[in-house]
């Protein structure tokens, strides 16, 4: 009996390691799984346990207020240490690039655990940006055992990098698993969510829909002030559009976000929103603009076009498929690529109806079978 500790802290990682714990759970002849959070995010990630009804064995609860990366990652470590030498897991399993998938590598990389590395190979070959993920998967993958990389060029980065191939498994990206799970249940006529009956009271049906989403560290300042001078030209000049914008609560993402667009008629400025009503509203969405790295996989599912505020991306397979264009913080190149999309028909249906690079939804079941042969 093969023993797994799922670790991860955050809502991103939760949501894309919830399928892995599912299909796990789904072969208790052969594993014993367990689950463990930091709760590096402690609402938001709750919020995605219970949406996937998991229940953790171990909850480390960590979140502090003003948390800095130098406690955080101190703090992971020396908690994790009574779990792993208590569990004594064969397999560890961390996500992608938080200071969690990090700090708990090393953790189990010292208490002799396989550490197994979900959503591994990502570059962007800048340790500066995004910081500080990029160091993070960098360093997990030097430590990991086992890399399941979501696609080829992944896998390539590894192999440059000198990793072992037959550690290496191309598996898809474990969050269309999760989407696919996600919006089917979101849209049954039989789930009831409170934050999705509050969204159908302000979503204009007559309007086309862009979603925007934005909170990296690097867009700060200047960044974001060149976004929302953006948006709010793009709804002047498209009446019949209507933006809906769940700010983030950072203070330096919410100052120049509300001095900016609060008085705008066509943009609605929400709460950030839990899991489920995110992907409803993304489903509804006509394209969406995002920072984000995991809605640049996501969307590509739903057919939604991205327009990514970044200047760099260590998901270049998204660019190179046509699902994503980067735009940067430039506030002619939002506002001109937002208005091909809604101006010409064939610019919006050619980017999305492309193939999603990242995946058919059956990550999870190449993982725990790539496991189960060990």
């Amino acid at each position: 009996m093969k023993k797994n500790l799922i670790i991860f802290g955050t809502r991103p990682e939760a949501i894309k390691m919830a399928p892995l714990v599912k299909e796990f759970l789904k072969h208790q002849e052969n594993f014993v799984t367990k689950v463990c959070i930091t709760a590096q995010h402690r609402e938001m990630l709750d919020q995605v346990l219970a949406f996937f009804d998991i229940s953790p064995e171990y909850d480390l609860n960590l979140m502090k207020p003003n948390q800095n990366l130098y406690s955080l990652t101190a703090d992971i470590i020396t908690s994790l240490k009574p779990i792993l030498e208590e569990f004594q897991p064969d397999y560890v399993y961390v996500h992608g690039d938080t200071t969690t998938t990090m700090a708990a590598s090393i953790a189990s990389f010292y208490a002799g655990a396989k550490v197994c590395h979900v959503e591994a190979g990502l570059r962007t070959f800048n340790k500066l940006s995004p910081f500080p993920e990029e160091i993070n998967r960098s360093i997990a993958g030097r430590i990991s055992d086992y890399h399941f990389a979501p696609t080829q060029t992944s896998k390539q980065n590894l192999l440059k990098e000198n990793v072992s191939e037959e550690t290496i498994l191309v598996t898809g990206n474990t969050v269309i698993d999760a989407l696919q799970f996600s919006a089917q249940k979101v849209n049954s006529t039989d789930f009831e969510d409170t934050q999705i009956n509050e969204l159908k009271t302000i979503l204009d049906t007559n309007k086309r829909l862009i979603l925007v989403t934005g909170h990296r560290r690097e867009n700060h300042g200047q960044g974001f002030i060149n976004i929302c001078t953006a948006l709010k030209k793009i709804t002047l000049e498209n009446p019949d559009t209507q933006i809906i914008y769940p700010v983030h609560l950072n203070p330096n993402v919410q100052k120049p976000v509300y001095e900016l667009l609060k008085e705008i008629e066509n943009i609605k400025l929400i709460d950030p929103l839990s899991y489920p009503a995110f992907v409803w509203l993304m489903d509804k969405s006509y394209l969406i603009i995002t920072d984000s790295g995991g809605v640049q996989e996501e969307a590509p599912s739903l057919g939604k076009p991205v327009l990514v505020m970044r200047d760099t991306t260590e998901r270049p397979e998204a660019v190179d498929a046509g699902t994503v264009v980067l735009v940067g913080t430039n506030t002619d190149k939002i506002i001109d690529e937002t208005n091909k999309l809604l101006a010409n028909d064939e610019s919006y249906r050619k980017m999305s109806k492309l193939h999603n690079p990242y995946g058919d939804g059956n990550a999870c079941k190449r993982i725990v079978e790539f496991i189960s042969k060990l």
